[in-house]
C-alpha cells in the first residue's frame, strides 16, 4: 500500500518535533522521500508537475518508499521551519522545489548530515546537498517562434515572476526566435515578484492585454493569465511548467512541461542503492525534463513545422537557442557569428539581449 502525508503546521508540527529522526542506515525500508512545495498541488503549473513526479515516485515504488509533502511554504523562514520538521519527522531524502529554498535548504542540510537534500533551481551545494533544474529556456526558443509568426499586432507581453538568471534567460530566448521569425515584433515584460498568487498574474495579462499584445508568455505558476487570455479574446498563450491543457485549443495553443518523474525516480533509487552522491543535474529537450505540449490546430501547419524543427535541431545538438551573432542590450557585443553561449554564462545571466526594451528590476 502506498502511503502519503501532507504535513500542515500547529499539531502536525508538534508531532513531527516529538517523533525525533531515526538513523537512516542506508537499506531501511521504506524510504521516506519528502517535497516542499511554493504553491498549493492545484496551482495547475509549477507546483502541480512537481507533485506529479511525487505520485510517480509512489506508483514507481510502492511499499519501498513512503512520501510526504508541504504545500504553500513561503521562502525564506517559513521553508527551514518546513524543513526542519520534514527531517526530524524520519525523510531520508527532501526535495525542495523553489528557487528562494536555496539558503534554507543549505542551512537545515548543515544540521542533518545524514539526510539528503535536493534543491531544485538553484547553485549551492554540499556533501548532502544536490542541485537540478531544467533548460526551461529550450523551451522558450518554440514558444517565441510560435509567438512571433502568430503575432497580428507584434507587440508580445511577458509575465516575469523574479528577476533571475532562469527568468531572464528565458525571457531573452523567447524574444530572440520571435525576432528571428518577425523582425518587427516587440515584447513587454511585467514584473509580477511573485511565482503564484492568480490576482497578480490576471492582473499583469490585462495590461499587457490592454497595451496591445495579442500573445502572452508567463514565467508564473497559475492558470490566470490563460484565463484572462480567454475572456478577452484574439490572445494566445502559452501554458507554464504542465500543459494547461484546459484551455486547448485556444487561446494555450502550446506548452512547455516540466517533466521531473524520471528525476525523482532515479535519485530516490539511488537513495535506496546506498549510491546517492550530491550531483548537478541540467536536463532539456534531449533527455526530455523538458517538454513541448502538444501544439493545437490553432496554430497553422507552417509555423508548427517551423516550431518542430527548432524543437528537433534542440533535441539532437545541432542548434543551441543562444548561438551568435548576439549582442547585449547596451549594443555591446556577447557572442560571434556561430558562438553559442557557456552554461556559466547562462546560469549568471543578468542582461537582456539587443532589442528588448525596459531594465531589469534590481
Amino acid at each position: 500500500m502506498q502511503r502519503r502525508t501532507i504535513l500542515k503546521g500547529g499539531a502536525a508540527a508538534a508531532a513531527t518535533l516529538a517523533l525525533g529522526r531515526p538513523g537512516f542506515a542506508g537499506s531501511h525500508l521504506p524510504v521516506k522521500a519528502g517535497f516542499i512545495y511554493v504553491g498549493p498541488i492545484g496551482d495547475g503549473g509549477w507546483t502541480y508537475e512537481h507533485n506529479e513526479g511525487r505520485l510517480a515516485v509512489e506508483e514507481h515504488f510502492g511499499d519501498q518508499v513512503e512520501t510526504v509533502y508541504q504545500e504553500s511554504v513561503p521562502e525564506g523562514a517559513d521553508a527551514e521551519r518546513a524543513l526542519t520538521q520534514m527531517a526530524l519527522g524520519g525523510a531520508d531524502i527532501i526535495f525542495t522545489t523553489s528557487f528562494g529554498y536555496m539558503d534554507p535548504t543549505i542551512n537545515v542540510a548543515k544540521k542533518f548530515p545524514d539526510v539528503k537534500f535536493e534543491h531544485a533551481t538553484g547553485y549551492k551545494r554540499a556533501d548532502n546537498v544536490a542541485t537540478y533544474s531544467a533548460r526551461f529556456y529550450e523551451g522558450r526558443a518554440v514558444q517565441g517562434t510560435i509567438a512571433g509568426m502568430m503575432t497580428e499586432t507584434n507587440k508580445i507581453g511577458y509575465i516575469g515572476s523574479f528577476p533571475i538568471p532562469e527568468v531572464i534567460r528565458g525571457i531573452n530566448s523567447a524574444y530572440i526566435h520571435a525576432k528571428k521569425v518577425n523582425p518587427d515584433v516587440e515584447f513587454s515584460v511585467v514584473w509580477a515578484f511573485t511565482w503564484f498568487d492568480p490576482a497578480k498574474e490576471a492582473d499583469a495579462a490585462t495590461a499587457l492585454i490592454e497595451q496591445g499584445c495579442d500573445v502572452i508568455l508567463q514565467h508564473t505558476d497559475s492558470t490566470a493569465p490563460q484565463a484572462a487570455a480567454a475572456s478577452a479574446g484574439d490572445v494566445i498563450t502559452f501554458g507554464q511548467a504542465s500543459d494547461m491543457a484546459e484551455y486547448k485549443p485556444l487561446p494555450r495553443v502550446s506548452s512547455i512541461i516540466d517533466n521531473w518523474a524520471p528525476y525523482y525516480i532515479e535519485r530516490v533509487q539511488a537513495v535506496i542503492d546506498g549510491s546517492w552522491e550530491p550531483t548537478d543535474t541540467w536536463g532539456g529537450i534531449d533527455s526530455g525534463m523538458v517538454k513541448i505540449g502538444e501544439i493545437t490546430d490553432a496554430v497553422p501547419e507552417e509555423v508548427k513545422a517551423k516550431a518542430l524543427e527548432i524543437r528537433d535541431s534542440i533535441a539532437d545538438g545541432s542548434y543551441h537557442p543562444f548561438t551568435g551573432p548576439l549582442n547585449k542590450q547596451d549594443g555591446s557585443a556577447w557572442l560571434a557569428e556561430g558562438e553559442t553561449a557557456t552554461d556559466e554564462t547562462l546560469l549568471g545571466m543578468n542582461f537582456y539581449v539587443e532589442g528588448l526594451s525596459g531594465t531589469i528590476p534590481q
